[in-house]
């Protein structure tokens, strides 16, 4: 398969549909499929015929595992992070700020770049195979593609906590989250969604029509305590509150915690508390700046190392301690790029 097959535009009927075609890598999204879309979205925003349009992935696993992250870190490609993220942040805000009904079929694994292109869309549909994670520290990364705009307006503490353990939610979890609006089990039934769809009916009839809700979310078992240990002040704060609860759930969040980067985690605490003041556009600034110095650094190539490479799951991280991370070090991931920041076509 080549490459101009990782992503398929059709135009059937008044429906613009794009399919992430990477099966074999979960539909990883990569630089090149990153352009193709978001040249597609920009026809499709002016073409009369295309009344909306439906994101989905192909080989039924999954939507999208995430940006190809891999790539960023292969002899040859020591500039591509600069280019990356810059187009990868622009796609997100083309979907943020879509001129028509954009919808995403969540069906399967959605993380990091694919949470990207499916939670900014106007009308997020999960199904019973949904499975929807930010796990970034757990590779010495933060929260991006959005995430310091989106997690820290989850109900409660909820995004906090997604964003620091990398936790896995269900169809019904994003629901419960505000991450979702619709649940439509079954493949039969998206069939028939995307047949409404491009037959002209409108997003919001044939979603409410197909929306069925089944069963309740397992977060909300967790949410008094989701809630009260994730609104510490520092990520210290929120271990120890951890660590003075009974229960296997806060135990074992805690471990997945002391698992992570030191740094990522400090870093992506302070993006969420500042994303919840700043609009869009602001959040993306932000995040961008921290992309290019992140890329850099240690704890994200020994992430990508040890999760993605080697795959031993036995990162060295440096600081390898909470305690020995600074408000200093922290602070210089969000400083002003000279001369290189991220800009917003038109």
């Amino acid at each position: 398969m080549s490459a101009a097959d990782d992503i398929l535009f059709e135009a059937r009927g008044a429906l613009g549909l794009i399919t992430l075609n990477r099966p074999r890598t979960l539909n990883a999204l990569t630089l090149d499929m990153i352009h193709r879309m978001q040249a597609q979205l920009d026809a499709w925003a002016t073409d009369s015929k295309i009344g909306a349009v439906l994101i989905t992935g192909a080989g039924g696993k999954a939507f999208c595992s995430g940006g190809d992250v891999r790539a960023l870190h292969e002899p040859g490609n020591e500039g591509l992070a600069e280019v990356f993220f810059r187009d990868e942040y622009r796609l997100n805000r083309t979907i943020f700020r879509y001129p028509k009904p954009y919808l995403a079929l969540i069906d399967g694994i959605a993380m990091g770049g694919g949470v990207g292109v499916a939670v900014h869309a106007r009308y997020r549909i999960v199904t019973e195979a949904t499975v929807f994670a930010m796990p970034e520290t757990a590779i010495g990364m933060f929260p991006d593609v959005g995430g310091s705009y989106f997690l820290p307006r989850m109900p409660g503490e909820l995004g906090i906590y997604l964003a620091l353990t990398g936790a896995r939610m269900s169809g019904l979890d994003c629901l419960y989250a505000n991450l979702a609006e619709v649940y439509i089990p079954s493949a039969r039934r998206h069939a028939e969604l995307v047949e409404a769809l491009a037959g002209g009916e409108s997003p919001v009839r044939a979603i409410r029509r197909l929306h069925e809700h089944q069963g309740l979310a397992e977060l909300a078992d967790q949410r008094q305590l989701i809630d009260h240990c994730f609104s510490g002040e520092a990520v210290e704060e929120i271990i120890e509150r951890l660590s003075e609860q009974d229960g296997e759930w806060a135990a074992k969040t805690r471990e997945a915690m002391l698992r992570m980067s030191p740094l990522a985690m400090k870093i992506t605490l302070r993006e969420l508390r500042r994303g919840k003041q700043l609009t869009f556009e602001n959040c993306m600034t932000m995040e961008y700046r921290i992309s290019q110095r992140i890329a850099k650094a240690h704890d994200f190539r020994e992430g990508v190392r040890a999760v993605l490479v080697d795959k031993d799951r036995k990162p060295r991280w440096n600081p390898a301690r909470l305690e020995d991370v600074s408000d200093e070090q922290v602070e210089a991931f969000f400083a002003p790029l000279d001369g290189n920041e991220l800009v917003f076509p038109g």
